[in-house]
């Protein structure tokens, strides 16, 4: 028999987004192939513990409106957060647990985990990991610097101005924008802190609400348009392809795709593929591996789009580890395209080896 590859499945997290990293973790544990891997499960707990735990993929869903969660009772500590307000770690220590493993999926959103503070962290141990690099991962999360890059690359990025911290803003200053806007924080995900702004009397609540998840804060246009998924995944060989491209509608009672929308309400209908020409979802393709290949993103990403009544494309943003909840885009645009969900995780565990060596 075939030694089996080691997986640590890391998720959890001190982000906003830790409750999607958890259900995320619980399908791909679901798909991990057990004559093929054997799989560590490590939670990281909202304060930034590490541990080890017992997984159970059944566990760790959405239960109704109830948010699943890494907690620490009952299991062995492989990194403790320090008490002090700064906390020191030594590298060694910190993959303590993760020391003999063949690689680590990172099934991380958001802050201390998609931004490229993992990445590093397993970089200077030498650990292989599934998906993009710390300058991709800090680039895509950030979507001020997403825009700028994906500009530079030639792609749409839409209109937009940013806040930051401390620094004064009027209705004058984004009325060029024109109304409605999304006030969103720079560097979070799964549309927390975001308010669509119909209003210039709720801007300072609506940065008030931004400014709890990050000090800077990105104010965008609203677009007309269909809002546009497309996924890409490169191979063990540096290839990179892009999936059939996916359509959200929501249901005409939400106003947009706000964190209830996706996650705790039954409010989008999906159209995977979604229901567009041929040349424009090539088109779509194309300009995916373009912002694909711009943040020099590895393994995989989603970027998803805002398609004007005219046929303009406008990137929207880039995922460098998007969802892999049941209902999440990217696993699912995937299976239309061909690919299971099983053999996606395959493709990306076995990029992450071939990068490494």
């Amino acid at each position: 028999m075939t030694e089996r590859i080691r997986v640590a499945l890391v998720y959890g997290g001190r982000s906003s987004e830790h409750p999607i990293s958890v259900v995320s973790a619980g399908s791909v544990l679901a798909a991990l192939d057990q004559d093929r891997y054997e799989v560590i499960t490590v939670g990281i707990t909202r304060s930034g513990a590490w541990i080890r735990t017992d997984a159970d993929p059944a566990e760790l869903q959405i239960t109704g409106r109830r948010l699943p969660e890494v907690t620490a009772g009952g299991a062995d500590v492989a990194l403790r957060a320090g008490t002090a307000d700064v906390a020191v770690f030594d590298t060694r220590s910190a993959v303590a647990a993760l020391d003999s493993v063949d690689v680590v999926f990172p099934v991380l959103h958001g802050a201390y985990g998609e931004d490229g503070t993992i990445q590093g962290l397993l970089e200077m141990a030498g650990v292989p990991y599934v998906g993009s690099g710390v300058l991709a991962s800090a680039a895509g999360m950030d979507k001020v610097f997403t825009k700028t890059v994906l500009k530079a690359a030639g792609l749409d990025v839409g209109r937009y101005e940013v806040v930051r911290r401390g620094r004064a803003v009027q209705a004058a200053d984004i009325e060029h924008l024109g109304l409605p806007v999304f006030v969103k924080p720079a560097r979070a995900g799964s549309s927390v802190g975001i308010t669509k702004l119909r209003s210039y009397d709720q801007l300072e609540d609506a940065l008030a609400l931004a400014f709890e998840h990050d000090s800077k804060v990105l104010i965008d246009a609203a677009v007309v348009g269909r809002e546009i998924e497309c996924g890409v995944l490169q191979d063990a060989d540096g290839s990179v392809s892009a999936s059939l491209p996916a359509e959200i509608r929501l249901h005409p009672d939400f106003d947009w795709y706000s964190f209830d929308a996706k996650y705790l309400d039954d409010a989008c209908d999906f159209d995977i593929p979604a229901k567009l020409a041929d040349d424009a979802i090539a088109g779509i393709q194309r300009a995916a591996c373009v912002a694909f290949d711009a943040l020099e993103c590895a393994g995989l990403a989603r970027v998803d789009f805002f398609v004007s009544d005219d046929g303009g494309l406008i990137v929207n943003e880039i995922n460098t580890m998007p969802g892999f909840t049941p209902i999440s885009m990217y696993p699912r645009m995937w299976a239309e395209s061909g690919v299971t969900y099983s053999e996606l995780i395959d493709r990306l565990v076995d990029t992450a080896l071939a990068r490494r060596r």
